[in-house]
């Protein structure tokens, strides 16, 4: 793979690099600084792929199908190369560059003691830094070794994988920041039964119809999509749910 060294003798290059963080209270927001994995030879390519999820519905006959759903966007991925080389250092050796790459894969020592993760990583290269992410999988191939075996030189491919950012509180009718999953409802399903797959509480069928504006929540159709709010969103909607009752109950 074609390379650009970054050599301290090459003042005008950006060094490209990953920069680790403790893992954060909140999404977007990391942890104090762990340090940072330079690149020997900056990067001649980077993979940056990008997807959606979409909800489809199987049936015998295709054209009675109801149409895709869009539910929300997937992670973006970045995967890359890093070469290390120690050949020009005496007595050196890239086993240590690439330990440092494979601790990226294991929890630090400070969420031990509360959640378990591996460092949050964001990658640093002029206007291509932000990317902030993690470790999904390190590959290391040594590829050229001392008279005593010492690794000399070794090619990783690294694979990223972009941690959520903070997100707005949304609307479930008028939409919001970002998008919202949904469900196409199949033979079979209901209100009660969604609720409980979702959020593990089949009584709150009534907060998602409330939601949905659905009136009569005992007769949605397969093909029509449900909106899946947020736990906190359906929180809001059973309180209001509750109220109207409440409401309903002292006029009678």
């Amino acid at each position: 793979m074609p390379l650009t060294q970054t050599s301290s003798d090459s003042a005008k290059l950006v060094h490209a690099r990953l920069e680790l963080f403790e893992p954060g209270p909140a999404p977007g927001k990391p942890g104090a600084g762990m340090g940072q994995i330079e690149f020997h030879f900056n990067p001649k390519e980077l993979t940056v792929t990008k997807a959606a999820k979409w909800d489809s519905q199987n049936q015998k006959k295709s054209g009675s199908a109801p149409p895709a759903s869009y539910t929300s966007p997937e992670p973006q991925k970045m995967t890359l190369e890093m070469f290390f080389d120690a050949t020009q250092t005496s007595g050196g050796s890239v086993v240590k560059d690439v330990e440092d790459l494979f601790k990226t894969l294991v929890p630090t020592e400070a969420s031990r003691q509360t959640k378990p993760s591996p460092p949050w990583v964001k990658f640093g290269w002029g206007p291509l830094s932000g990317f902030l992410g993690y470790v999904k999988s390190v590959s290391a191939k040594y590829t050229l070794f001392g008279s005593d075996g010492r690794p000399l030189r070794a090619v990783c491919t690294v694979a990223l994988e972009e941690l959520p950012s903070e997100q707005g509180k949304q609307n479930p009718t008028s939409g919001g920041l970002q998008p919202r999953r949904v469900h196409t409802m199949r033979e079979g399903d209901s209100l009660a039964v969604l609720a409980y797959r979702e959020y593990g509480n089949a009584a709150l069928w009534r907060p998602l119809a409330d939601v949905n504006g659905i009136d009569d929540p005992m007769r949605v159709r397969p093909g029509s999509t449900v909106f899946l709010p947020t736990a906190g969103e359906l929180e809001d909607a059973d309180a209001r749910v509750v109220a109207k009752r409440e409401v309903a109950g002292a006029r009678t």
